[in-house]
């Protein structure tokens, strides 16, 4: 069971300090402003009113002018001011500023001027109401307002950059416990030796004590390796569905960041939070990503390296019992660095291989199960079609065929729906909306014809299973050759055949239209022969003058200083005339095929332009008068 840890209540950060200290004195800022605006500039002095006018009625009083303002009068004298509040209306309703007769009122001119600077001046003021007030506020508080806000803002952008910045070095993984899912060694179909090996580690994670009485170590590694599709992620949950224990999922790209360090840091928080939820497994997929071989070249200091070197110690210097078990899946083994391999760290390599016949079916029963199928659907047939296909393509192909069913208004997946898949994955979708002229029509109905007849004639080649002028995917037509069981290794007299065949759509162009007529349309089948021949002399040693040599992959092999390959410049020369060699004897043997059988050659691009598709029952009776020239055997 995963261990729990209490609860720790969260210490303040520093940010938040400076937050509330900020804030605290934007308020205070505040409430002196407005203090301010309420606050007259100077003390009122109370006087009698009756002394107000006396002295106003004064010739040459100290009073200079007298400002009514509401129920207020602000008396202005001479060198300061003063003010008194008061009732307006006295009992009988007389206004008291009635009283402050205004002497000057009558006069003009000279004696006007002369009575004004003997008595005080009147001035009568509109009342200040609620909105001067609020306005006045208004001019106060907005601005206040706008810079607590803003102050507020640049503290929550900082807050969040450093919480991400602190996040930097927090590990992604995907914790997949028991409330997930559970994957089960029964939903992974095929690769029994691969779940043989895995079953072992089950094993351990559920019973450590039958192994440490006779001394064993739990591996604490799980290399997984294989073609992509094979299900290696899958295996991995697997055994983590099997074992009911914690599963830590993470990508080996994830660990990379453009900061020095926080890779390895990530791989420190992933690797502790195993152990707090020990026993448990953490699975790196694609962990060539960080874990490619070191050299020269590189650096202590890069960032890559600094994330395989904090997986290579915490791999080594797990605990016995720990109970933290690492799985990594890769497809390319040949770039990891040697240290991660090593004993100690993955001990146990399992390879995931592309599934068998039996495999197949049984993976594609699998991803059926759930589909309603038609009486005609041969998910048997189907297994011995796809040879060299993955999980994931037996997948695809299963999804396909219900998309495609839909498509068609089937309450069932039929077989057409099945074919019509299979060949969407393998080739490309029919291009139906291509229109080709008759002229485009015939040259590949007879380059299709000629694929078909080269390789039914030749005994090493596999047979021919459809033909079509229907262009799919990129090509303007398919012909399929489908082996009768799956093969692990391939003779030289198989491969030369493959490149025969590979040539008859060429070699038929150049019969029927001429050598000068040739079209484009060969140029895949062209490419194909030039790598599988190089491929031939490099790697399986079956040249005439290079037999049983082989040359290393620019890759993985030393480099020379000429030519900057793993073998000299004559070598090189070597090699380019054992390709040509191999494809001119595979061009000669394509030709004289289809010359010792153009009537048939004939029949057949006649019946494509016909029916445009044939399949292997419709070929038999076309391609039975076939026959193998003396000059096209090998043996």
């Amino acid at each position: 069971m995963p261990k729990t840890t209490p609860k720790q209540k969260p210490k303040s950060s520093p940010s938040n300090t400076i937050r509330w200290v900020g804030f605290v004195f934007l308020v205070l800022l505040f409430a002196a402003a407005a203090a301010s605006l309420f606050t007259p500039a100077t003390a009122p002095q109370e006087v009698p009113l009756s002394d107000v006018i006396a002295r106003a009625n004064t010739a040459g009083s100290d009073i200079t002018k007298i400002t009514v303002v509401g129920n207020e009068l602000q008396i202005t004298l001479k060198g300061d001011d003063y003010y008194t509040q008061i009732s307006r209306k006295d009992p009988s309703g007389t206004l008291y500023d009635q009283g402050l007769i205004d002497h000057c009122a009558t006069l003009t001119g000279d004696e006007l001027t002369a009575c004004q600077s003997q008595y005080p001046v009147i001035e009568y003021q509109e009342v200040s109401n609620f909105w001067d007030y609020a306005l006045t506020a208004a001019t106060i508080i907005i601005p206040v307002v706008l810079i607590i806000f803003f102050f507020s803002s640049m503290m929550r952008q900082a807050q969040s950059m450093n919480n991400q910045s602190m996040g930097f070095g927090k590990s992604k993984a995907r914790l997949y416990g028991p409330d997930k899912k559970k994957v089960t060694f029964k939903d992974v179909a095929g690769n029994e030796s691969a779940k043989q090996d895995l079953a072992e580690i089950v094993d351990f994670l559920k019973e450590p004590k039958k192994y440490e009485k006779l001394g064993a170590k739990i591996p604490r590694g799980v290399l997984l390796a294989g073609d992509p599709g094979t299900g290696k992620t899958l295996m991995a949950r697997a055994v983590a569905g099997e074992a009911s224990v914690p599963f830590f999922s993470i990508s080996g790209s994830e660990f990379a960041e453009m900061f020095v360090g926080v890779g390895a840091s990530r791989v420190r928080d992933l690797f502790a939070k195993a152990k707090k939820n020990a026993p448990s497994i953490i699975f790196i997929d694609e962990i060539d990503a960080v874990a490619h071989k070191r050299d020269a070249r590189g650096g202590a200091g890069r960032e890559d390296e600094q994330t395989l070197n904090q997986i290579l110690v915490e791999m080594d210097g797990f605990d016995n019992d720990s109970g933290v078990i690492v799985m990594a899946a890769t497809n390319r083994v040949d770039m990891l660095d040697k240290a991660l391999l090593r004993p100690g760290r993955f001990d146990r390599h399992v390879n995931v291989t592309l599934p068998e016949r039996k495999d197949r079916l049984a993976i594609l029963k699998v991803h059926f199960k759930n589909k309603p199928l038609a009486d005609d659907v041969n998910l048997d047939a189907l297994a011995a079609k796809t040879a060299g296909s993955s999980g994931a393509d037996l997948a695809n192909i299963a999804n396909e065929a219900a998309i495609t069913a839909a498509r068609e208004g089937h309450k069932t997946i039929t077989g057409a729906d099945v074919t019509e898949a299979f060949e969407r994955v393998a080739i490309g979708p029919e291009r139906k909306s291509k229109v080709m002229n008759d002229t485009e029509r015939k040259i590949t109905a007879y380059h299709e014809a000629g694929h078909t007849i080269v390789g039914h004639v030749l005994p090493d080649s596999d047979p021919v299973h459809k033909v079509t002028i229907i262009p799919r995917g990129r090509t303007g037509g398919v012909t399929w050759f489908l082996p009768p069981e799956d093969r692990n290794y391939k003779n030289i007299y198989e491969l030369k055949d493959v490149l025969a065949r590979a040539m008859g759509g060429r070699i038929a162009e150049k019969i029927i239209f001429g050598e000068d007529a040739v079209t484009t349309g060969a140029s895949s089948d062209l490419r194909h022969v030039a790598e599988l021949s190089k491929e031939m002399i490099t790697t399986e040693g079956m040249g005439k003058q290079t037999r049983n040599l082989v040359f290393p992959d620019p890759d993985t092999g030393y480099y020379t200083i000429t030519t900057g390959k793993p073998y000299s410049e004559k070598t090189a020369e070597l090699i380019d005339a054992e390709v040509k060699t191999l494809s001119d004897e595979a061009a000669a043997r394509a030709e004289a095929v289809l010359r010792a059988n153009l009537p048939v050659l004939d029949a057949l691009a006649g019946a494509l332009l016909e029916h445009e598709t044939l399949e292997e029952k419709d070929l038999a009776p076309i391609l039975k008068p076939a026959k193998l020239p003396a000059s096209a055997k090998l043996h």
